[in-house]
């Protein structure tokens, strides 16, 4: 009897020890892949956010099944610092990266990664397109294996070209050579860009964004094949709507050029800083575009047809990729990430390019979907006051994982179980002095002077020391002057300061109702004074930038 007994016991315990590991096993199979979609240069231009021109079917699907947030903030808006504070958790100063011209590990040496902490967890971590800026991709200790370059579906494929008519690669090739030869590598930085669109009929794989999709289809194929029982993080990057704006005729021909609608305010904001606004610089630089004073309104609804036409172009290469979770069964165990960088000036205020602390170019694009949302909740619009630093602690939530304690965001994960709760008091974005600094949020070099540029630069440098008088110092207001604005519920406060003396009095403040005043046309700081002083105490209480004295330079 005891040996019967014995047995069972035995038995028991063998079978509720395979249990336990077809249990763990099985956990280990149910972690989420992540798919992480990242778009440069897209405001809010999408027909899922009220755009009444924008073409963009896929993303749209892609919020009416997910959580679509309609309050996201960038934390610089230049794509360098971006996305260095996105990938790393930390705000801009607190990582050292304020241009686009410091590597994050040369800012932050030691920091943990968002795909590094994926990949240390057990995932396979891999991108595809742009998702860090320039050589921060090249980060060896984030990627676990590099895109299937060699895959079947590459075979004969051409490397994607930055122009595809003749024309226009030849007046990029000039350009360079013109500049270069005068003021060697400074011309690098952009000086020489060639023209600033291009409608051509070629296939979607001829440029980049529809190439790199194609090879992130074939990794993911190719992962899946390898290590079907590992989860992945898979990051692709769309380059454009990023300029020059270069798309296939196809999505230039979804668009009436004469029914597009313009900018509604296109004067800088009265009584606004003139700090605040640039003259233009990265468009500028394009072959055919005016280098000085106001571009013809011809010009102008051509660029936002441009502009348009890229963001139809990568909505349908979004789509494909979203498709290819589904063909390969594994979008019920994914989660899918879209994020834009920071926003752009179309034409408002009376600029073009991204580049400022105000609402236009801080605001993002952003949306979630997981397959276990709750079905109330899917296709919900959240107001909640969310930023980019955000997406890291969030991913970790929904993997389960822990989150490194460096991170300076705060995981939204509980606004997919209620998406109207209550939420951040604040958000914020900086950016240091636009005017005088070129597009990469860099000091403006010695080219940038000698160049047709000289013209705009004086006239900015005679606003800003007509309003500042004796107080200014070009060494001062080139390298020291960052601009911190804090998006509250109602208003925008941007506080301007100079950072050597980060407890003094700010240089310039402006303030915004965007209840009144959601163009952002008055500041109305010097007749609200006591508002603004309640502001500014927010500020200084919820803001960590201000406290994060690290060199911009």
């Amino acid at each position: 009897m005891n040996k019967i007994i014995n047995a069972v016991v035995i038995a028991c315990m063998v079978i509720s020890f395979s249990s336990c590991n077809g249990k763990n096993k099985t956990e280990e199979k149910r972690k989420p892949n992540i798919l992480f979609l990242a778009v440069d240069d897209l405001r809010p231009e999408l027909g899922c956010y009220g755009s009444p021109i924008a073409v963009s079917p896929n993303l749209d699907k892609l919020a009416g099944d997910g959580l679509l947030f309609n309050r996201a903030y960038c934390q610089q808006s230049i794509c360098g610092p971006s996305r260095c504070s996105l990938m790393s958790g930390g705000r801009p100063e607190a990582i050292g990266v304020t241009h686009n011209y410091t590597l994050l590990r040369e800012g932050s040496p030691d920091i943990i990664t968002l795909p590094q902490h994926f990949k240390e967890n057990g995932y396979e971590t891999v991108y595809c397109g742009k998702v860090f800026h320039g050589k921060d991709a090249l980060d060896t200790l984030a990627w676990t294996r590099k895109a299937a370059k060699n895959a079947p579906e590459m075979k004969g494929l051409k490397k994607p070209v930055g122009f595809a008519l003749e024309e226009n690669m030849k007046s990029r090739a000039e350009d360079r050579k013109a500049m270069f030869a005068k003021y060697g590598e400074q011309a690098k930085y952009g000086l020489a860009m060639g023209p600033a669109y291009e409608c051509a009929d070629v296939p979607d794989v001829t440029y980049e964004d529809g190439y790199n999709t194609t090879l992130a289809i074939a990794t993911l194929k190719d992962m899946l094949k390898k290590n079907p029982d590992k989860p992945f993080f898979l990051g692709l990057g769309m380059k454009k709507p990023h300029l020059n704006w270069v798309a296939p005729k196809k999505y230039w021909d979804m668009y009436n050029e004469d029914e597009i609608p313009m900018a509604e305010n296109t004067e800088a904001p009265e009584n606004g800083s003139p700090m605040g606004l640039h003259p233009s610089f990265e468009l500028r630089v394009r072959s055919n575009i005016p280098k000085y004073g106001d571009l013809d309104p011809k010009l102008e609804r051509k660029l936002k047809h441009a502009y348009l036409a890229c963001v139809s172009y990568i909505d349908a290469q979004l789509g494909r990729m979203i498709d290819a979770l589904d063909e390969a069964g594994v979008k019920d165990n994914t989660i899918i990430v879209l994020w834009g960088d920071h926003g752009w000036h179309l034409g408002d205020m009376g600029i073009w390019g991204k580049a400022t602390t105000y609402e236009v170019a801080a605001r993002v694009p952003m949306m979630i979907w997981t397959p276990d949302m709750l079905k109330k909740n899917r296709g919900e619009i959240t107001d909640a006051l969310v930023e980019l630093v955000d997406i890291y602690p969030t991913l970790c939530d929904l993997a389960g994982l822990e989150k490194p304690s460096h991170l300076d965001g705060k995981s939204f994960a509980p606004l997919l179980e209620e998406p109207h709760q209550k939420w951040k008091k604040a958000v914020f974005t900086q950016f240091p002095n636009p005017a005088l600094r070129e597009w990469g949020a860099y000091p403006l070099r010695p080219g940038m002077r000698e160049t047709y540029f000289l013209p705009l630069i004086e006239d900015v440098e005679e606003k800003i020391r007509a309003e500042f008088k004796e107080e200014w110092d070009r060494a001062t207001f080139e390298n020291d002057v960052m601009g911190y604005g804090m998006r509250t519920d109602r208003y925008r406060l941007i506080v301007w300061k100079d950072r050597k003396v980060p407890n003094e009095k700010p240089l310039f403040v402006e303030l915004y109702d965007h209840k009144l005043d959601p163009n952002e046309t008055k500041n109305i700081a010097p007749e609200q004074e006591e508002l603004t002083n309640e502001l500014l105490e927010l500020f200084e209480k919820e803001s960590r930038a201000v406290r994060a004295q690290v060199p911009l330079n």
